[in-house]
Formats: C-alpha cells, sequence, structure tokens
C-alpha cells in the first residue's frame, strides 16, 4: 500500500491541504486559467484556504469551461502552468459526449500519472514478476498509455497489444504465458467470443488478473461474473479520465471503488445545489498534475459514498458499485429514471447474451424500450427471461429482438450500446 493508504482521515486531510497549498501558489503564479478563476472567487494565495473546509470557496471547474477556453486559444487554451516547451505529452478525450480536449502533461506530471496507475496495478496484487499484456490500439485516448506508464512503475514486463487483430492478441496472450491483461470491459468479452469460436479456453491460460478502464462496467456485478467466467481470473476496475487522473482501483475485496485520496480530493455534490451529499456528483481536484491541472472538477459521474473502513484496511472512501452512471445519461422513459449501467447488469446476468444493444423510441407519443440481443446456441427461453428481469427490476416492459450473430458493433474503446432516438428529428 502507499503511504497515505492507512492514515487516519484527519492525517489525511492534511496531507491533502499541503499538497493543495502547493498546487495552488504555482497556479496562482503562471497559470492565466486558474489565476482568472480564483481570483474572481476572492483567492489571491494559497494560504486563503486555511482547511479543506474552506474548499467551497474555490469555484467549480466544468468541462464545457475547459472546451470553450481551448476554442478561444487554440490549440490547448490558457491552463497551462508552464511554458509549452516543458510539456513532453500530448493526448485528447474520446469526444463521446462533446468537444474533444487536448491535455498536455509534463515529464512530472507523466510520472505521477504512473504512480496513480501502480496503485492500481499493487491493489490488484499486481508485481514485477507479472507479464502484462495491453488489449489496446494506442491511439491518442490516454487510458492505456498511462497503465504502460504505470507497469513500468512497478517493475513489469509490457505487451503491447497495439496494431494487432482480435485473433493475433490471443495468440500473444498464450504464446507469451500473459498473466495480468488490461483492457475495456467490453473488449474483454469480445476477446472471450473470439476464443470460444477458435476452440481456446482462456479460463486455462496463465492469466490471474484483468484490468478494466475505458467504461463502466467491471464494477457491475453481473459484467464482473461474466469477466471472471471468460476468463478464470479475478477481474478488477480502475477509473479516471483523461483531464483528471488515474483516480479510482479496486481491491481484492472487490466492495467498491477505492477513491486515490492520496493524490485527489474527492467530494460528491448535489448536481443542482453543488451542496455536499453522500450520492451525486462526483467532484475532483488532482494534486499531482500541476502543469494542467483541474481544481473542484465536476465529472458527471453519479456516484455514492461509502465512508466505512474496507477490510482490506486502506482508510480511503469507496463508492458503492463504482460509478452509477454518467448524469446526462440518465433515461426517462415513461417516468422511469433508469441508467444504462442498470439495464447493463440485468442483461449480463444471462451467459447466453453475447452482445446487446439498447434504442429507446417514442411512437405514437409513448416510449418503447427495445433491447437487442445476440445470443450463443443454447439460448432457449433467454429473451423471455432477460423481459421479464427488466421488468421485475425496472419497472418497465421492453420488446426484445433477437439480433443474427456478429450483427452488433464489437468495441475495443468505449462501448456505445445505448441509443435514444427521441432526441433525433
Amino acid at each position: 500500500m502507499s503511504n497515505c493508504e492507512h492514515l487516519s482521515r484527519d492525517a489525511l486531510a492534511e496531507h491533502q491541504l499541503q499538497r493543495l497549498h502547493v498546487l495552488l501558489g504555482q497556479v496562482l503564479a503562471t497559470n492565466a486559467f486558474y489565476r482568472q478563476k480564483l481570483n474572481a472567487a476572492g483567492i489571491a494565495q494559497a494560504a486563503d484556504i486555511a482547511a479543506l473546509t474552506d474548499l467551497a470557496r474555490l469555484p467549480f471547474t466544468t468541462r464545457a469551461e475547459l472546451s470553450a477556453d481551448q476554442v478561444a486559444h487554440p490549440p490547448y487554451g490558457t491552463n497551462l502552468t508552464y511554458p509549452p516547451e516543458c510539456y513532453t505529452r500530448i493526448h485528447q478525450t474520446s469526444g463521446t459526449t462533446g468537444q474533444r480536449l487536448r491535455w498536455l502533461d509534463t515529464a512530472a506530471s507523466w510520472g505521477w500519472w504512473g504512480r496513480c496507475w501502480a496503485q492500481v496495478y499493487r491493489a490488484a496484487g499486481v508485481s514485477n514478476r507479472d507479464r502484462i499484456f495491453f488489449a489496446f490500439s494506442f491511439g491518442p485516448f490516454i487510458g492505456f498509455w498511462s497503465g504502460h506508464q504505470g507497469a513500468s512503475h512497478i517493475g513489469a514486463l509490457i505487451v503491447p497489444g497495439g496494431g494487432m487483430s482480435s485473433a493475433q492478441r490471443l495468440d500473444a496472450i498464450v504464446e507469451n504465458e500473459i498473466t495480468v491483461v488490461v483492457s475495456t470491459p467490453t473488449y474483454a468479452l469480445h476477446l472471450g467470443e473470439v476464443a470460444r469460436e477458435r476452440g481456446l479456453e482462456l479460463a486455462a491460460s496463465s492469466v490471474h488478473t484483468t484490468i478494466h478502464a475505458g467504461e463502466p462496467g467491471a464494477n457491475l456485478p453481473a459484467t464482473r461474473a461474466q469477466l471472471e467466467r471468460t476468463w478464470g481470473a479475478r477481474c478488477s476496475d480502475h477509473a479516471g479520465a483523461t483531464e483528471v487522473g488515474a483516480w479510482g482501483f479496486d481491491c481484492h475485496q472487490q466492495a467498491g471503488l477505492h477513491l486515490n485520496e492520496g493524490e485527489f480530493i474527492c467530494e460528491v455534490v448535489d448536481p443542482q445545489s453543488g451542496a455536499p451529499a453522500d450520492e451525486g456528483e462526483l467532484v475532483i481536484t488532482n494534486l499531482g498534475r500541476t502543469g494542467m491541472p483541474v481544481i473542484r472538477y465536476r465529472t458527471g459521474d453519479r456516484v455514492a459514498l461509502n465512508r466505512t473502513p474496507c477490510v482490506c484496511g486502506r482508510r480511503f472512501q469507496r463508492l458503492r458499485g463504482g460509478v452509477i452512471g454518467r448524469l446526462d445519461d440518465a433515461l426517462l422513459i415513461r417516468g422511469v429514471v433508469v441508467y444504462p449501467s442498470a439495464i447493463e447488469n440485468i442483461v449480463r446476468q444471462f451467459p447466453a447474451v453475447t452482445e446487446f444493444a439498447v434504442d429507446i423510441h417514442r411512437r405514437q407519443a409513448l416510449d418503447e424500450l427495445e433491447v437487442r440481443l445476440e445470443l450463443d446456441g443454447q439460448a432457449n427461453d433467454t429473451a423471455d427471461q432477460v423481459a421479464g428481469a427488466l421488468a421485475h427490476r425496472l419497472g418497465l416492459r421492453a420488446a426484445i429482438q433477437i439480433a443474427a450473430p456478429d450483427t452488433l458493433p464489437r468495441f475495443e474503446l468505449k462501448a456505445r450500446r445505448f441509443t435514444d432516438h427521441r432526441s433525433n428529428p
């Protein structure tokens, strides 16, 4: 464990305050974006935040602000603490929720990314004795580049999977006797499909741990169970974002996502009022990414806090069930508020489902939920069972359609299984 994971809550708060003072001192001096925001809020020096209880004096930061700043000051905006020549890496967000953000890191900030990911690995029981395979194309998305950096911090053998087909990646996993696979949960399940088609039993491979990032899913009980059945390995979740960092990780107890409070200040607020809450929107300040930081950043993730200590011994707070969903992804269907993760957790309970897609239509002034399923050869009455489970758990009647094998899209990065056609003209 890191030196911070076992600190008392008071000692941890003092640690966070000291690091926040260092960050504020630097950005107030040379970061145009945050100097303007903080000065407008009456913050002229780091000492103006005397305790973490003063955090509310700092203004929230939103993605829309950051995006507008980069549009107004291309290509990177004004949220830069150092001159451009001090930065060594650039990545960008996936753009699935709007304008892509470009994000820069100095060598020091990139080292901080690696330390955060090293914590993800250690919590999952991964060490320098492991061989880690990255089932990822290594494009501009930061997710597995930072995982790659973290693997170097723990001294593990790194096997990149860029530029490979799924079949080639499976061959590499077997031939290199890989022990840890890092991918999105969606792609890990797809590799399981390809393995079955080739007669390969992944559960008999040397893989003992899979670590997932890039999208929610691995903390959903049904998806986690399916991943662990497919790989015969322990499934570990991780949460992070390009503009924020690797802020959450699983431990062996699998009892909720730990917030990495040694490197981040994490708040949960009511999405409307901004007041503290036990369930609401996650707000994050990163403490080690000085070159291009975020301060009180509204992530848009809906979460629920678990303040009780984990039996693993860590004092960090946890999130029940990981990220519940994106606030802007909530679906209102016939008066029922549903998160896509809730639908996935139901559908994934049925092993015969190999892939699925969800569409919401409005026909004759009524909302209709349509679920398309790809099923394996032993499907039997799975379609009826899925419809019954959705009705029982969510109170929604769904039209179930059976799709032909291999007709629904597969995704290497973030899956896009949910389409709300009601917003289309």
